[in-house]
């Protein structure tokens, strides 16, 4: 019995690892968003800085996992055995529900699941035990996750509003332009930010570290407030000094404040991601040295006595977390959600819309032009002129500017500090995330054209928080249940189907990121400022998405006429959902060319315009006519109906042919790859839709003479018909294209087109 003990340990160890890794992925957003969104130095430079506050957080922890050992549960009414089963389920929860919420991008608390995940399996426990003189009551300490809840609501009430409230003021101070008013305001600002920052390390930061003794907490406890004053004079004196050697004094705090920000993280947080395994382990020695054998009696009142952690166990998971930090993929997805979300520049959204979003910013634009009207005019100019984002400065390719990233970085942690100096629960990736959102609002990010997107996505953030104390809580207590019932054979298979769900996860989640292609040309046309580089751009966007859309026809037209033909439904039901993702996706190309479109010389636009909106129109009546050729086919074929005609087959083979090669003349237009001048409206398509036409004669013909069946004839008749219509679309598009693209072409030069 022993070695199925000392085997469960090691798995607790073993999965331990793998809750590093995907705890860290997760929380990294925390500290490395802001910089990150500003990219204040390159991305190596930033992730090292977090890298080392990162480790310094964690060597340097006290080891004190009071939470994990006697903050949920009295350990004084469990049994060795009932806890370390506990304790398991704990583990192979949370790697799991991290690692999930990690694949969708979703940054939420480890603190939080860490302490729903006892919760439910310490609850499922107690429900075994409760009767007689022990209630619930004396089983559980509920009170935590109650003030964790709090918390929550806590956080992101105060952290959005604060954010807001702070940006807003720091944006009227500096402006856009912010290097304009720095040689006033370098120092004092400066000062104040990394004063800030040091009393968040001084509170937060340095409260768990090892070399920390009683008497050091309390000597800084009674002299806090002349440390932050003398740390004032010599910050101010110093940020103005590197001023004037000409150092951008907002990287400095921003790197600074991410260094503190990793620290406290790993020193507070390292509970969440070996806390459990090591009262695994403690229970494990304590059971080892005093409980006889007796693994179904032995008590463990042990766990309410404090313990310090070896400090090799923190080292270790200090290179851990360094190295998930380094290396994960999902970690750089959860940052992305958030950076995203706080982007200064329209773009590509990640959220739809909905219909709670959609009502706050009918609420919130009603509002702010009812305060509009009572500010006074001059007020308002005045207020409008430190927004002027036409002056911003930012580096190419960052989602906002250094002053917001400093904000984010400072309130955060100031928010951290004073929330704890009061006993409130504010949680770090709580009020990281909301202060980022109450900053991007203040910075008027949610333009009337993305705030339903942003508002979704925010309160998307908010909802998985919330589930994942929900998930938490009932995955937990279910693993607990059939660990405690299955007993050995079950735990040896939770593990092994933890590790399987992991692995797997990691296969798929790389191959989604090898599919997915950055959309480089977009990215670069919103962050130029030149409205003739805009166009270049948007020129070549829309001609990279029309190809690809005209390749898509290609493939889907063969595709589903294959498929009717051989009768093959696989192919059928395939060539349908790809016309619903292309859909979705000429969705996203459509706003995003919008936006391009928007951004370059008026005159140009107003001619340009209207061919835009004709050629996107005609790529999305493809997928529309694609769609109603291959519904009815694949009715068709799944009642099993009679199959073609091979008379009919051949027929259409041959027209088939000729429109494909319409398709790929049509790509060669649009791409400019001919010299030739290919008129849409010659006997190129002309001819198409003559054969076309002759073979639904043929086909009436033979419906008339009784020598079809009723029900392949309408099917093919169809087919016949939508495949006339898409080469009507074709032409269209062809035109369309051309005069966007043609330097000379006005609105209104093509009177037969528009009639």
């Amino acid at each position: 019995m022993s070695l199925i003990f000392t085997a469960i340990v090691v798995f607790l160890f073993i999965l331990a690892i793998f809750d590093l890794i995907v705890g860290v992925s997760n929380d990294a957003v925390n500290f490395l968003n802001s910089a990150i969104g500003a990219k204040a130095a390159p991305f190596k430079i930033i992730v090292g800085v977090a890298a080392l506050g990162v480790f310094c957080g964690a060597a340097m922890n006290n080891g004190m996992m009071e939470i994990a050992r006697h903050g949920i549960f009295r350990p004084e009414h469990y049994t060795f055995s009932e806890l370390m089963v506990v304790f398991l389920s704990v583990v192979i929860t949370d790697v799991v529900l991290m690692d999930m919420f990690n694949s969708l991008g979703m940054p939420t608390s480890t603190t939080v699941s860490l302490i729903f995940e006892l919760l439910g399996g310490s609850f499922f426990m107690a429900m075994t035990k409760v009767g007689g003189t022990v209630g619930f009551q004396d089983l559980l300490n509920t009170e935590k996750a109650l003030s964790v809840i709090l918390g929550i609501f806590l956080s992101v009430g105060i952290a959005f509003f604060f954010g807001m409230v702070v940006q807003y003021l720091s944006r009227l101070l500096f402006t856009f332009n912010y290097r304009r008013n720095l040689r006033w305001l370098a120092g004092l600002f400066g000062g104040v930010a990394v004063t800030s920052i040091i009393y968040f390390m001084l509170i937060k930061g340095l409260k768990g570290v090892s070399f920390m003794t009683e008497e050091s907490t309390a000597w800084i406890a009674a002299n806090t407030g002349r440390l932050v004053l003398y740390c004032l004079v010599v910050s101010i004196i110093l940020m103005q000094v590197l001023y004037w050697l000409r150092v951008n004094v907002f990287k400095v705090i921003v790197l600074l404040g991410t260094f503190a920000l990793a620290m406290a993280f790993a020193g507070n947080d390292l509970v969440n991601f070996i806390g459990v395994p090591l009262a695994g382990y403690s229970s494990y020695l304590d059971f080892n040295a005093n409980g006889n054998g007796q693994y179904d009696t032995y008590l463990m009142g042990a766990l309410n006595e404090p313990a310090s952690t070896p400090v090799y166990f923190l080292v270790a998971a200090g290179i851990v977390m360094v190295y998930a930090l380094i290396t994960s993929k999902k970690a750089h997805n959860v940052i992305k959600t958030s950076v995203d979300l706080a982007r200064q520049e329209e773009g590509e959204e990640m959220f739809g819309s909905s219909g709670l979003a959609r009502s706050i910013v009918r609420f919130s634009t009603t509002t702010a032009n009812a305060v509009s009207r009572i500010i006074p005019r001059p007020v308002g100019r005045w207020i409008d002129s430190r927004f002027n984002q036409d002056e911003l400065i930012m580096v190419k390719g960052a989602a906002f500017d250094l002053v917001r990233a400093s904000v984010n970085l400072v309130l955060a942690g100031l928010l951290i500090a004073f929330g704890t100096s009061l006993r409130l629960p504010l949680s770090t990736t709580y009020v990281a995330f909301m202060v980022a959102m109450g900053t991007s609002l203040a910075d008027r990010a949610w333009s009337r054209e993305s705030a339903v997107f942003r508002i979704t996505g925010v309160f998307s953030v908010i909802g998985g928080w919330f589930i994942t104390a929900g998930a938490a809580f009932i995955l937990c207590f279910l693993v607990t249940m059939v660990n405690h019932f299955g007993g050995y054979p079950a735990m040896a298979g939770m593990i092994i189907l933890a590790i399987f769900l992991l692995v797997r996860s990691h296969i798929r989640f790389d191959k989604k990121k090898k599919s997915e292609t950055k959309d480089t040309v977009f990215i670069d046309m919103m962050a130029s400022h030149d409205k003739e580089e805009i166009w270049q751009l948007l020129a070549k966007h829309i001609c990279q998405k029309q190809l690809a859309l005209l390749d898509f026809a290609e493939n889907n037209y063969m595709q589903m006429t294959d498929g009717f033909i051989n009768e093959d439904l696989k192919r059928l039901r395939r060539s349908i959902n790809d016309q619903n993702a292309e859909r979705q996706m000429l969705k996203v190309n459509r706003r995003k060319e919008t936006l391009g479109i928007r951004r370059i010389e008026e005159a140009k636009s107003v001619v340009k315009n209207t061919w835009f909106h004709l050629g996107c129109n005609s790529c999305e009546q493809i997928v529309f006519c694609l769609k109603r050729i291959a519904e009815p086919c694949k009715e068709h074929v799944d009642n099993n109906f009679n199959p073609l005609p091979k008379v009919c087959v051949s027929e259409f083979l041959a027209a088939r042919e000729k429109l494909i090669l319409y398709i790929k003349e049509a790509k060669l237009i649009v791409s400019n790859e001919t010299d030739e001048i290919l008129d849409p409206m010659t006997y190129r398509g002309k001819d198409i839709k003559k054969e076309l036409k002759q073979l639904r004669k043929t086909q009436l013909s033979r419906i008339q003479q009784g020598a079809s069946s009723l029900k392949i004839s309408l099917v093919y008749l169809n087919l016949l018909q939508e495949s006339q219509q898409l080469v009507n679309i074709l032409d269209d598009l062809i035109h369309a294209t051309e005069k966007l693209f043609d330097p000379v072409a006005r609105i209104g030069t093509d009177e037969e087109f528009f009639n």
